[in-house]
């Protein structure tokens, strides 16, 4: 995969490293993404139902994963009818 996606493994960094209350500034950085990014990767992985202490969601890197699997079986050309 390319550096274009975020991997399974710097999931699983975003994960322990949210647990452990980093901020997302220092996510980006350890990561070398960008902050929007790792906005949007905490969104993809939040049920939106479950907070830990600080009320923050948690996120969880498996559904990020599934979810972003599910956008990749998504993209390409529509099918065209009667083709």
């Amino acid at each position: 995969m390319s550096e274009k996606y975020i991997s399974p493994a710097e999931r699983e960094y975003i994960a322990k490293a949210w647990r452990n209350y980093a901020s997302v500034a220092e996510i980006a950085t350890h990561l070398g993404k960008s902050r929007k990014t790792i906005y949007a990767e905490l969104r993809r992985g939040q049920d939106g139902e479950k907070l830990d202490r600080n009320q923050r969601p948690v996120y969880d890197p498996e559904l990020a994963q599934r979810r972003f699997q599910a956008n990749l079986r998504r993209r390409g050309k529509p099918q065209q009818a009667g083709t």
